[in-house]
């Protein structure tokens, strides 16, 4: 979340770059200083009542040995109207603060100085581009008719198991699965990255940290009784190991990778775009996260960037990389690059992977800080990236390496594989 320090003292910025998102902030943030000045006076109040009350208790043992009975008597009738205005004065505060901490949560993060202007993906800025689109036989079949033919993925036993949206992959079909996992696992391992297994539900805390709470409740599968949620991507729990941390300046950079299913209820989603593996509920994802000083961290975004990029241009596919507008970033980023890869039998790009930078508005919820070089507390920054979402990795290369004996496997992924094609 934003700091109260920056809202209160650069109100007019905050409210012009949150447009950019589309948001229209005016009234929070005013509401918000005001709160936030009620808060420091309201404590101030306070602060002085309680030490009034303390030194009045203090003197009522002393005049009750001197025999001051009728001033003693007097000072304990202060310290009881004392304890009341306290107990008010807490009050007050207490309800101040409750509203504060509900509007600042409401405010999404303030995007980068480039990001474009827009509010839908027709705004959405192409960075660069890679491979070569195939030119596929007329006769070219989408991934879900491929998955049938060669019986690698089965939507109806899924369906039959649990519900539309949750897939079976079988025989060659879970081999490739398993291969592209421990494929980009080892891309990420050799770039650094230290390979973490967490939980793939979190608590109330860890969603609210890296700002899935309280925005996207309605797309998260949610345990009532033990208040738990199933993790919608990697990045939630591997960026929680570092709440309520104060990591040492020379520990940067932290950098971490996993694999874990994710979980998205996708809520409201039909027709044709999320046939077959375009939008599942349960998926495969492997994700990786960095924590940074913040003089680097947009160096590290660029290289997270050109990190991705090289595991999607390894597998041959089409792929572009697209900055985003501010209407189609995510609330808690400052700056995101999404990699689309192009399916060639559906004539469309599929998103495979989010790569953003948020700068210090997860660390700040997290309470993430550092020391830095004179000693003074600062918040770090974070950003995560998926390297890759698998799904629609799998539709592309099933859809873009079908041929006439069956469907190429990439070459880098057929030491993981066992098999040059499916047959």
């Amino acid at each position: 979340m934003l700091t109260l320090k920056l809202l209160s003292e650069c109100p007019d910025y905050v409210v012009e770059r949150l447009a950019v998102k589309g948001f229209d902030a005016k009234e929070i943030v005013s509401r918000i200083n005001v709160l936030n000045a009620n808060r420091k006076s309201l404590q101030a109040e306070l602060d002085s009542c309680l030490a009034m009350q303390k030194q009045k208790a203090s003197m009522i043992g002393a005049l009750m040995k001197e025999g001051k009975k009728a001033e003693a008597d007097a000072a304990k009738s202060e310290v009881a109207a004392l304890k009341d205005k306290s107990k008010m004065l807490e009050q007050q505060s207490e309800e101040n603060n409750s509203e504060l901490e509900s509007l600042i949560v409401l405010l999404p993060n303030i995007p980068a100085e480039i990001v474009p202007h827009g509010l839908t993906a027709e705004d959405n800025v192409v960075v660069r581009m890679g491979n070569t689109v195939p030119q596929l036989d007329e006769n070219a079949l989408p991934h879900w008719e491929l998955a049938a033919k060669y019986g690698i993925i089965d939507f109806d036993l899924g369906v039959k198991v649990t519900g539309a949206g949750f897939p079976v992959y079988k025989g060659k079909g879970a081999r490739l699965q398993r291969a592209l996992i421990n494929f980009f696992l080892d891309a990420n391992t050799k770039a650094g990255y230290l390979e973490v297994e967490p939980p793939i539900m979190v608590n109330e805390a860890s969603g609210f940290g890296t700002g899935q709470l309280p925005d996207k409740e309605g797309q998260m599968y949610h345990a009532n009784l033990d208040n738990f949620y199933m993790i919608p991507t990697a990045e939630v729990p591997v960026t929680n190991l570092y709440r309520n941390t104060i990591v040492a300046k020379e520990d940067f950079p932290i950098k971490l990778t996993a694999y874990t299913p994710c979980f998205r209820r996708e809520a409201g989603s039909y027709g044709k775009d999320v046939r077959g593996l375009n939008r599942l509920h349960q998926f495969d994802k492997v994700e990786i996260v960095r924590i940074e000083n913040p003089e680097k961290s947009y160096a590290a975004l660029d290289e997270m960037v050109a990190h991705v990029e090289s595991l999607v241009s390894s597998l041959g596919l089409p792929y572009r990389i697209v900055r985003l507008c501010g209407g189609d970033m995510s609330f808690t980023s400052a700056l995101t690059y999404d990699f689309e890869v192009y399916s060639a039998a559906q004539g469309r790009w599929l998103e495979v992977s989010s790569v953003s930078n948020f700068e210090s508005y997860q660390a700040n919820r997290l309470k993430l800080r550092f020391k830095d070089e004179n000693g003074k507390m600062q918040l770090a920054h974070t950003l995560n990236g998926s390297s890759l979402a698998l799904p629609r990795i799998v539709a592309a290369l099933l859809e873009n390496n079908q041929e006439e004996k069956g469907i190429r496997i990439p070459e880098i992924l057929r030491p993981y594989t066992g098999f040059d094609f499916i047959d």
